[in-house]
């Protein structure tokens, strides 16, 4: 059925071009006119579509640059740095590397990959994301940053409070009274929390009552230094349909979750520009505790805006 008078509720989305864009708004800052964006993929890539949805996306706006695609090890055989720290990998010269990979332990097989993490580090090209959003992006450094006062040494005292207001409950588990606290908070009510380790993609997270058998093993351990805790959140619940594979079609309770896409370029002294880059919704089962859409557990949904 048409519903034509629908399509106002649904807010354009503009994600792929926006994220190309500032791949090639960074190429552009490089510039070397011959040099080429390098896409840092996985030895065996499952998500090969979108990524050659953003390859693509370059040649559209921009036929004059290039993308070629390495791993890991690749980069370690055939990558060199020149003398004034640019990249080079057979034969081309890099101006921008997206990381695809590099972000599970697992793909770092020998100390040869890591030292061609180093390389790319080390190099003039421009990284997406730099190793300071990497590290951003951990558990660890989220939760430091949601301790009360360390917002204040980056921001304003207003705009500190308005970003607190984002955070959930993150605690420490270092070996520490406070950690000790922690532990013993989420051994007596683990359905409040999730222990979440220094881990990216889904399916690595622990939940409900699997938190107390792990913190028993390693409450008296380094090893919990390893993880977070995390107040769990709980989004409200709605009823959808989700479309998969093999799998009847049927209306289900399910939870969503909104990412914002941005782009930003800039250096240690300014930053040139910060862009609004599109969305993605994902929504999954309330019954399960994962969601990731790449892992199969999630689905790709769209906003639909209402008073």
């Amino acid at each position: 059925m048409r519903k034509p008078e629908l399509l106002g509720h649904l807010p354009e989305n503009d994600a792929l071009a926006g994220l190309c864009g500032g791949m090639i708004a960074a190429w552009d800052a490089y510039g070397c006119p011959k040099a080429v964006i390098l896409f840092i993929v996985e030895d065996v890539t499952y998500n090969i579509c979108d990524q050659r949805f953003h390859e693509y996306e370059i040649r559209r706006q921009r036929p004059d640059i290039h993308v070629i695609r390495r791993n890991l090890t690749q980069i370690s055989q055939r990558g060199r740095l020149t003398s004034d720290k640019r990249l080079v990998i057979d034969g081309d010269e890099i101006a921008v590397v997206y990381f695809r990979a590099g972000y599970e332990p697992g793909q770092y097989h020998s100390e040869a990959e890591w030292e061609a993490r180093l390389t790319v580090e080390r190099s003039k090209a421009i990284k997406s994301p730099s190793i300071h959003y990497h590290l951003a992006g951990t558990k660890k450094v989220q939760q430091e940053i949601a301790r009360p006062g360390v917002l204040n040494k980056f921001l304003s005292d207003s705009e500190a409070k308005l970003v607190s207001q984002l955070f959930t409950g993150l605690y420490t588990l270092d070996m520490s009274p406070e950690g000790d606290q922690a532990v013993q908070m989420a051994m007596d009510n683990p359905e409040r929390f999730v222990l979440k380790p220094q881990r990216e993609g889904g399916g690595n997270n622990v939940y409900g009552q699997e938190i107390r058998m792990v913190l028993e093993k390693i409450k008296d351990s380094q090893e919990r230094e390893a993880y977070i805790l995390m107040d769990r959140i709980r989004p409200p619940i709605q009823q959808n349909y989700l479309i998969r594979a093999h799998e009847p079609v049927k209306l289900v309770e399910v939870v969503s979750e909104l990412g914002i896409f941005g782009t930003i370029l800039g250096t240690a002294k300014d930053i040139q520009f910060s862009k609004f880059a599109g969305h993605m919704l994902r929504t999954k089962l309330s019954s399960v505790n994962e969601g990731g859409v790449a892992a199969g557990l999630g689905a790709l949904d769209s906003v639909f805006l209402f008073d």
